[in-house]
Order: structure tokens, then sequence, then C-alpha cells
């Protein structure tokens, strides 16, 4: 594998350049971030934990925020492979990987594919493992027709779906809900850096993978949090189930919480996350 590096990119196995933030000094926490978001989706979390002695990583996955946008390998095995180069051209090692919606099924699949060498430690928050869809295996999955709906919004009008989108996914539609026009605005913006093939191509990705086989490979300590109202993943169809399959797993349910919750429960993550870490 090619792990030529540039200043914040480093170039996959195909030519692809992978842009990353790289911040702070100490024990490395590398975040992988949701569909079809960016690093940036990771900005609290980073900030808080760089500035609690810990050296923090974030990569956009191909497809997404700065990183190339290419027509093919978007799919989750690269996507994995990516984040295996990044970790071996910043020579990482005794890692925290942090996984949010499909990004925990990136973190997943990493490990399934390239081991736990490099990795001390997971989180997955409202992460899409084991699996989505319904499937013979998951038999109380999503329908298939939720994902063909997401597919239809993003090639009619992607501007308009993301922004429709950003209210569930922050609980915005909910009785009460705080959620800022800017926090959806943002949601919005970073959706709109991803390339429309690598936003379509993902959606079979987060949907229809089966990660239970990545799930038992997970052998470190691995911290499942998700929200009690999470409209986009729900909590019962996967954060329940993944639990189940992991070695060392153990479930954090944020009770009214929302898929977003890296933004709207900040506080109570970062808090969590930095306890994780120190134990």
């Amino acid at each position: 594998m090619t792990t030529n590096r540039t200043i914040n990119t480093v170039t996959a196995r195909d030519g692809t350049l992978i842009h990353f933030t790289d911040w702070g000094h100490g024990p490395t926490v590398v975040f992988s971030h949701g569909w079809p978001l960016q690093g940036d989706a990771w900005e609290d979390q980073m900030l808080f934990l760089a500035e609690h002695g810990y050296r923090v990583v974030a990569h956009d996955r191909r497809g997404h925020g700065l990183s190339s946008k290419p027509w093919h390998g978007n799919d989750m095995d690269t996507y994995a492979d990516d984040l295996g180069t990044v970790l071996t051209a910043l020579d990482l090692d005794k890692v925290t990987l942090v996984g949010h919606s499909t990004g925990g099924g990136e973190v997943a699949r990493y490990i399934g594919r390239h081991g736990t060498d490099r990795v001390a430690k997971a989180v997955l928050i409202g992460a899409v493992t084991p699996q989505m869809v319904v499937s013979p295996n998951n038999p109380e999955g999503v329908p298939m027709s939720v994902f063909d709906g997401i597919r239809a919004g993003v090639r009619a009008d992607r501007a308009k779906f993301f922004k429709d989108l950003s209210s569930p996914f922050y609980g915005a539609n909910r009785p009460g809900a705080t959620v800022s026009e800017e926090m959806r605005d943002t949601f919005v913006a970073q959706g709109m850096q991803c390339s429309i093939r690598g936003a379509y191509e993902c959606i079979k990705q987060f949907s229809e993978t089966d990660f239970s086989e990545d799930l038992a490979k997970m052998t470190m300590p691995t911290l499942v949090i998700h929200g009690s109202d999470d409209q986009i993943v729900p909590l019962e169809t996967t954060g329940r189930r993944a639990v189940q399959m992991l070695p060392q797993g153990t479930l954090n349910v944020y009770e009214g919480a929302p898929h977003g919750l890296p933004s709207t429960h900040k506080d109570k993550l970062n808090a969590d996350l930095l306890a994780f870490l120190r134990s």
C-alpha cells in the first residue's frame, strides 16, 4: 500500500488523496465521520481532547470534504483501507478509533481487514453496525425502501434533502428542541462538499454492509454510545445488537439523544470519551 504523505494529505493505493487534521500531543485518538459529513464534524471532540493531553486525527473519507472525489473506490473495504493508509503514513500505534454512524462501520471494517495491532480501544457512536437494512440476519432492520428514498433525494435535490435530513439528524423536529438553524446549515454545507457520486455510492455501503464478522474481531475494549431517540440509525437495530457481538463491548444509551449527538450532546460525550480514554 502506498503511504506517500504531503502536508495534511496521504495518498491511497489508487492515488486518491485523503485529507486529514492532526492536532495535539499524547495518546492518539483517530476519528471516522458519518455520512455525508467530513472530519470537521468532530471539531468539538477534537478541540476538547487536544486540550486535555491527546493527539487527535480526523480524516475526510474519500469523496467527502477536502479529500479527492474519485469515481471508483466508494466502498466500505476501500474506506477501511484508506483509514489504514492514514494510520500507516502517520505511524500511529495504540490508538483509540472513534467512529460515528458510517464511520463506526469504517472502524469495524478496518479491524476486520487489518487486525488490532495498531488499536488499543474503540468507540462506536450511533454506528451502523452490525447492519441497517432488513436481511435474513437482520429481520428487524430498516426497509430497503427507506434507503431507496435517500438515493432518490440525493439525485433530485440533494441540498434540500440534506437540509430536511438535518432536522431528524439533530432531533430538531422534537417538541422543545433547541437546535440552531446554523447547526443544520453546517450539516448542509459539509454535505455539499461531498461529491454527488461519493454521497450516492456511500448509501449502499452504510445501509447494506454486514459488519457482524468485523465486530467479532474487535477484541479490544469497545464503548458503544447510542441515542435512545436516534431517528436515523435506530438503537434497537444497531447499538443493542452490536454490543452483543463485541467481545469486550459496553453500551451507554443517551436518553432522548438524537443521531447527531456529537454536536447536540457534546459536553456529555466529551466527558465520557475522556473517562474511557483514561480507564
